[in-house]
């Protein structure tokens, strides 16, 4: 297969309480609930999608918010952390809205040559600031990077160069780190995936505050069963496709532990309520509809502020 992937798709993680959750990323961070359904596996729980106005791959952060979650354990073997873009221009209006907000954070001087502010939300999960040099019109322009925590960087490395087409544009170990940076070609958003590894880390558990899969992108079913099938010829156990109804999904679990999706650009958010309105109905996937009365009695309620 001669495509490249294109970049991150979406990002899902496990939370605690909803309130929070969505107070944290549509007001502090300044993003759209674009979309408020539930898990297909767990149906008295939200899955809650956050991104830009439009919904776009690449900008996409998901959330399932169970109410009594445990705490997570950062560790090896999961995506670690994610960053949003911070257009040019724009790094240090965001240290000063912060401040003014309240928030803790603090802030890495040089990271392959860009600033980073690493902040907490609702349960301690690091989510980073990235400075670029990419101009936009929002204050975050969807994900710059996530950042995946292994054991040893070779195998996960090789799955995201000899298959997807990621190649390395930098290196570093220094103070108990060491870390990889991989790009992918084009120019969307979300092409940076950082691969690191720390002297004696254990091993990570998940809960509230930990991601749960990174999602990549796919442009149309023709090419996400292209990758589904050199997904397969490399050896890895992949999934057959899923609907996810805003998406079709395949998933494969590489080398280091990190659970990978590949997701498809369409249908995309507006397939089941207007572009103006996403994110304000609870919208239910067919196999649940008849238990729409059942489940909003069920599902705490989400105020919008």
């Amino acid at each position: 297969m001669t495509k490249t992937i294109p970049g991150l798709h979406h990002i899902t993680a496990i939370s605690g309480p909803p309130q929070p959750n969505v107070d944290f990323f549509t007001g502090l961070l300044g993003q759209r609930l674009v979309k408020k359904t539930v898990n297909f596996d767990a149906p008295d729980v939200y899955h809650l999608y956050y991104g830009d106005e439009m919904g776009s791959p690449g900008t996409i952060m998901t959330f399932f918010p169970f109410v009594n979650a445990a705490k997570g354990r950062a560790g090896y073997g999961t995506t670690d952390t994610y960053g949003y873009a911070v257009p040019k221009g724009k790094f240090d209006d965001w240290t000063l809205r912060l401040q003014n907000a309240g928030a803790a954070f603090d802030v890495v001087p040089d990271r392959f040559g860009e600033r980073v502010i690493r902040l907490s939300d609702p349960d301690g999960a690091i989510v980073e600031l990235v400075e670029t040099q990419t101009t936009a019109e929002a204050d975050l322009d969807g994900f710059h990077s996530a950042t995946l925590w292994v054991e040893d960087i070779g195998p996960t490395a090789q799955v995201l160069t000899d298959i997807f087409g990621y190649e390395e544009i930098g290196h570093r170990n220094e103070a108990g780190e060491e870390r990889l940076r991989l790009q992918t070609r084009g120019d969307a958003r979300a092409r940076i995936i950082d691969v690191i590894r720390k002297d004696g880390a254990e091993k990570a558990h998940q809960g509230a505050g930990s991601i749960h899969h990174i999602a990549f992108r796919a442009e149309d079913d023709e090419t996400h069963l292209e990758w589904r099938e050199a997904v397969r010829a490399a050896g890895h156990a992949v999934t057959e496709v899923r609907d996810r109804q805003y998406f079709n999904a395949i998933y494969f679990r590489e080398p280091g532990g990190v659970l990978f999706e590949i997701a498809t650009d369409p249908p995309g958010f507006a397939v089941d309520e207007d572009q103006a309105t996403l994110g304000q109905a609870l919208k239910l996937p067919p196999q649940y509809e008849a238990r729409r009365a059942e489940l909003e009695q069920v599902l705490p309620p989400i105020k919008m502020g």
